[in-house]
């Protein structure tokens, strides 16, 4: 028995034939590059999150950078977000020469302690990243609140959260500005890299545009410095099969999830929850355990993949030490030491969620009684 975490090629699978028809229309049609399925993609993901404007860019951490400057921060501002997320979040902040200001995070959620961002602003505040972790969203109406009285742009990370929402209102159509990834392990994510900028602002979306290529207004004529990253027609072509089926596949994480919950009982598992109000779409299904290594590896030897997303917080990785403001990051500390990815994608069997679960089960009846 092999169950991987993930698998990118069972939802290519799943819609092959759709797939290979709009790749082939794409080659035949002899335009890769900012054509017509990127600018139609644009129009029905942006219809999709709730928005005016997307932006497709070459992957999630380019509309990060992306949004940052759109927003016009840069060297010496500072932007409130966690430490517990990926690379890229701190990536894209530190590439805009501004300082990444680390807040904590829930314990249950594991997302920004919105309670915890006030008391990091400061008058170089430019700018809060919420990052909508594992497809749970961030308390944004709270976190709105802030934002508005203390007059900062709101760049939501989505980049694990396609599909996810509050009260009925998807994630991306909060705050100032969006961002996306679609890595193929991503809900919606393509055969290769892309992501995307969004937003309800019509000059935001202009200076987004323009800086995705090079600054040009018009063809070779840069107006100000800008990027080259661009979200090509194939990938475009792929994501608007898969578009389709979002909804599908985010309510089979659900069911997936659901089972995970009614089956793992033992009371050494911290099982992942729902605030009130919020729609998760389970990216990732995160447990924590005191001995998450052993168990991970009792999983491997019975063929059943994890993660750990993610081991090390982001302050604490060689590349980023020293180069954070925080104070106190308790939680973010400690769960890296616990989580646990379980597999969950929408192409999974019940028969092997129900197989993981009782791996899990025998595990602590082993081990624990």
């Amino acid at each position: 028995m092999i169950i991987r975490c993930s698998n990118p090629k069972a939802q290519y699978l799943s819609h092959k034939e759709e797939i290979d028809a709009a790749v082939r229309s794409v080659l035949d049609s002899g335009w890769y590059i900012l054509g017509t399925n990127v600018e139609e993609f644009e129009k029905e993901f942006a219809s999709f999150v709730g928005v005016s404007h997307g932006i497709g860019v070459g992957n999630g951490t380019d509309a990060i950078q992306l949004a940052l400057a759109s927003c016009g921060v840069g060297i010496g501002d500072e932007v409130i977000t966690v430490s517990h997320t990926v690379s890229a979040s701190i990536a894209a902040i530190d590439s805009v020469g501004a300082i990444p200001v680390l807040a904590d995070i829930e314990p249950d959620t594991f997302t920004i302690n919105v309670n915890a961002i006030e008391e990091l602003i400061t008058p170089k505040t430019k700018a809060i990243i919420p990052v909508h972790i594992y497809g749970h969203p961030v308390d944004l109406p709270s976190l709105l609140d802030i934002a508005k009285k203390n007059n900062l742009f709101v760049i939501e990370d989505c980049a694990q959260a396609h599909g996810a929402s509050i009260n009925g209102k998807r994630v991306g159509s909060f705050g100032d500005m969006a961002c996306f990834s679609f890595y193929p392990t991503k809900n919606l994510g393509a055969m290769g890299d892309g992501g995307m900028v969004m937003t309800h602002c019509g000059q935001l979306a202009e200076k987004a545009r323009l800086l995705r290529e090079y600054g040009w207004a018009e063809r070779y004529i840069s107006h100000f410095k800008g990027w080259n990253t661009r979200l090509d027609e194939l990938q475009a072509a792929i994501l608007r099969v898969k578009l389709k089926y979002l909804n599908d596949s985010n309510l089979k994480r659900n069911e997936i999830a659901q089972l995970y919950l009614s089956e793992l009982k033992n009371m050494d598992i911290t099982l992942p929850v729902t605030a009130k109000k919020a729609y998760h779409v389970y990216h990732l299904f995160v447990i924590r355990v005191k001995d998450r290594d052993h168990l991970a590896s009792y999983l491997k030897e019975r063929g059943i993949g994890t993660a750990i997303h993610y081991p090390q917080p982001i302050h604490l990785q060689p590349a980023y030490i020293g180069r954070s403001i925080y104070k106190n990051l308790e939680w973010t500390t400690g769960i890296a030491k616990e989580i646990l990815s379980l597999p969950i994608y929408p192409e999974l069997e019940l028969k092997d969620v129900k197989a993981v679960c009782l791996s899990i089960n025998e595990y602590y009846k082993e081990f624990h009684d």
